[in-house]
């Protein structure tokens, strides 16, 4: 269940925390640990609602760190264990039974306050007011209680803790009440009431973000089939994938996943390694070449020695890559996060200073302590101080945003998505996918007969409509798409690695490689030339003879995208740098790099080494965007500052990303960045709100001349504008955007 990895004596612990809502509890999770024997290191981040903490076995272990979370008051579970959708929405439900239970009874509180306000007090509504105030407080926030209580205890001082400071202050206030008529009841219990509801709301307001933000994906290690056909002694046995060693035969039949990373020890077949490279054309693999678990088996078999099993593996250390990585990303430094350490303690020395000037402070001026006004200033600075509008801010903007953003077929999953965009000046853009369309097309049909194009591609439909090699069915994909009638073939054969050959209609026609046709005695020089200038553009040539003589070659490769020349002239319109990077070679990446406008080509680059490049430009102090849609982009995306999967990639590339766009359009990277932008400014707005009505609010209630109601009204009327702000200019004008993405079109998308 835990990622675990040496270090001297230093394991790791990686888990799933539920339960976080802003940064106190990061923060408090942080502080936990810290102060725990034998963790050498924690990172936690909100945006994932993850952790990754490093100890020593030998001091503490696993669930002793696990039991700490659940002390705490959070769940915790399994990194790579999905949690389905319909526990994401049993969790969300729970939470809106609890705010709808405490909404209503914050309704009838109102009114039997507003009753008494109006000179119909009852001496018998004292008492439903009481049973609203503990029913609140005991009955749907009763984890809170538990939460601020394993805080407090462990020295914690957060938002949960004010809560309950307050709460208590204002049931402590009614049950005075009760005796001393200086006291109303009504007033006091209301406020209990209130602050609990308004904690109840920001929780679910926080929950309901992080769920909607989530996608149901499929595990990564889905892709590594769970068994293997291990030969051993001359016998061929059928084993789970975990058993396999190191140096053992495994036979991987047409058609297979490959069960383990190796090396072929006999046979030849084209193997579609595209998790690894991100190119679609398969590679012809023989006798020496390496195949990396996942990928998949074309038409032949092959016998393959293992040389990786286990956390060694590939797919197994590209997990490892993607779960450090989203752990140990750093969260936003903002102000928020500078002030929230000082904030809890500081509204809790101003309301002790409130209690202190109007008991001591007033018994050495006038000779007598005023005990009520001590009390109710100390009130009302608790709730004044109550962070329920500073905590809601950033969320709120992030709603706001991602609604912005769905609209034009932007999913923002994260909070980087939002306040790190607007300083990324580096773009990382994957080639195939993502700058080109990610699967190979026909780009050009030459024929040695002047309007013979037509002709050779009937000829090469008529034989590929029987193969199943993917260059083939791009070719037959093409005569359809140019409505040409073909004729079935007979005496069909494959040869891996060279070429098909059949008769169609009484000529034999072959297609394939040069060295493939020059065996067969066939001269190619008369399209030489046409053939190296083509494969100089990435391109693959696959030549086309009928009866011994040269008809035409067919052009096949991985074409642009329509939007992708505009994407990247308005990246650099906005100053964003666009780098491309590539597992492909370098021809082939400086042809698509030219073509679109990059200056910045990186090729021949694995998966971890993307995470690597990505790092060097962090290290040149950089924000930088990554851009995939495959599983080698993974460890990438994570690592960038801000990490953009295109939605019709991989879902490992989606998990791991914080923007995600659906369908392929380019250009909408360009569009997520001025989101991002305007939201960021939202999130401004709404911080400094908050900001002001607690740097005003708390030092007028230390004064005494703020009745505790009159401090609650404030507070819920300071949530309301963060409220309005947030929501009042709900569209950025269309300005912004070069091209709308519309809801019919976004519909087609997702389906």
């Amino acid at each position: 269940m835990t990622q675990k990895a040496e270090q001297g004596k230093a394991q790791k612990l990686q888990v799933k925390i539920g339960g976080m809502q802003c940064s106190f509890c990061v923060a408090s999770i942080t502080k936990a640990f810290r102060q725990m024997d034998g963790v050498k290191g924690i990172s936690v981040s909100l945006a994932h609602e993850e952790a990754l903490v490093t100890y020593d076995p030998d001091r503490t272990g696993p669930q002793r760190l696990k039991d700490t979370l659940t002390e705490m008051g959070y769940t915790w579970r399994d990194p790579a264990k999905l949690r389905s959708f319909e526990e994401e929405e049993a969790e969300l439900r729970a939470a809106r039974r609890r705010l709808l239970v405490a909404v209503g009874a914050t309704g009838i509180a109102l009114a039997l306050m507003a009753t008494m306000w109006l000179g119909a007090h009852q001496s018998w509504s004292r008492w439903p007011m009481l049973g609203l105030a503990l029913g609140t407080m005991f009955g749907p926030a009763w984890h809170i209680k538990r939460m601020a209580w394993a805080s407090l205890r462990r020295r914690i001082l957060n938002q949960h803790v004010l809560l309950e400071f307050a709460a208590f202050g204002g049931l402590a206030g009614g049950l005075i009440g009760l005796f001393r008529t200086e006291f109303p009841i009504g007033d006091f219990l209301a406020v209990a009431v209130f602050v609990t509801t308004y904690h109840l709301l920001s929780g679910y307001v926080s929950l309901l973000v992080r769920t909607r933000s989530s996608q149901a994906i499929k595990r990564l290690m889905a892709l590594q089939p769970a068994t293997a056909r291990v030969v051993r002694n001359g016998r061929e046995e059928e084993v789970p994938v975990d058993q396999v060693q190191v140096e053992d035969l495994v036979r991987v039949r047409p058609g297979e996943s490959v069960p383990v990373d190796g090396v072929v020890e006999d046979g030849v077949s084209a193997v579609n390694q595209s998790l690894v490279t991100g190119e679609p054309i398969p590679v012809e693999k023989g006798k020496g070449d390496a195949v990396i678990g996942g990928s998949v088996n074309g038409t032949g078999a092959l016998l393959v020695r293992v040389a990786h099993v286990g956390p060694e593996s590939f797919l197994q250390r590209v997990a490892q890559h993607i779960q450090e990585a989203r752990a140990l990303k750093p969260g936003i430094i903002i102000l928020v996060d500078r002030v929230l350490q000082y904030f809890v303690p500081g509204v809790l020395m101003a309301a002790a200073a409130a209690f202190l000037i109007w008991t001591l402070g007033a018994w050495l001026v006038t000779g007598e302590p005023d005990f009520s006004r001590a009390i109710f200033a100390s009130l009302a600075a608790l709730v004044m101080g109550y962070p329920c509008a500073l905590g809601m801010a950033t969320p709120l903007a992030m709603v706001r945003g991602g609604g912005i953003a769905a609209q034009r077929g932007i999913l923002m999953r994260s909070g980087e998505a939002f306040q790190t965009f607007k300083d990324v000046r580096r773009v990382v853009l994957d080639k195939t996918g993502t700058v080109t369309r990610g699967k190979p097309t026909v780009s050009q049909v030459l024929s040695l007969a002047s309007g013979g194009e037509a002709n050779v591609l009937r000829l090469a439909a008529s034989v590929e409509a029987a193969s199943e090699h993917p260059l083939g069915r791009a070719i037959v994909a093409h005569a359809l798409g140019q409505d040409i009638k073909w004729e079935e073939a007979t005496d069909f054969q494959a040869h891996i690695g060279k070429g098909v050959s059949a008769s169609v209609g009484g000529h034999q026609v072959i297609i394939g490689t040069a060295r493939f046709l020059l065996a067969r005695g066939i001269d190619t020089s008369a399209l030489g030339e046409q053939q190296a200038a083509l494969e100089g553009q990435g391109q693959t040539a696959a030549l086309v003879a009928c009866d011994g003589r040269m008809l035409g070659l067919i052009a096949v490769g991985d074409t642009l995208k329509d939007d992708a020349h505009t994407a990247v002239a308005r990246m650099k319109a906005d100053g964003l740098e666009p780098i491309m990077v590539t597992g492909d070679n370098w021809r082939t990446a400086r042809a698509v790099a030219c073509q679109v406008g990059i200056e910045q080509v990186l090729a021949e680059v694995l998966p971890e080494q993307k995470a690597s490049e990505v790092r060097k430009l962090q290290g040149q102090g950089h924000r930088v965007a990554m851009v995939g849609d495959g599983i080698n982009d993974a460890p990438a995306l994570m690592q960038a500052d801000v990490g953009i999967a295109i939605g019709a990639g991989t879902d490992i590339a989606i998990e791991s990303a914080d923007v995600v766009l659906v369908g392929e359009r380019l250009d909408a990277v360009v569009d997520a960045y001025h989101i991002a932008r305007g939201s960021f400014t939202k999130t401004v707005q709404n911080v400094a709100l908050a900001f002001a009505f607690n740097g005003i609010g708390v030092p007028a209630a230390v004064t005494g001349f703020v009745h505790p109601v009159w401090a609650m009204v404030a507070m819920a009327a300071s949530i309301s504008v963060v409220l309005a702000n947030s929501f009042g200019d709900r569209y950025v004008p269309l300005s912004h955007f070069r091209r709308k993405v519309s809801p019919a079109s976004t519909a087609k998308s997702l389906a």
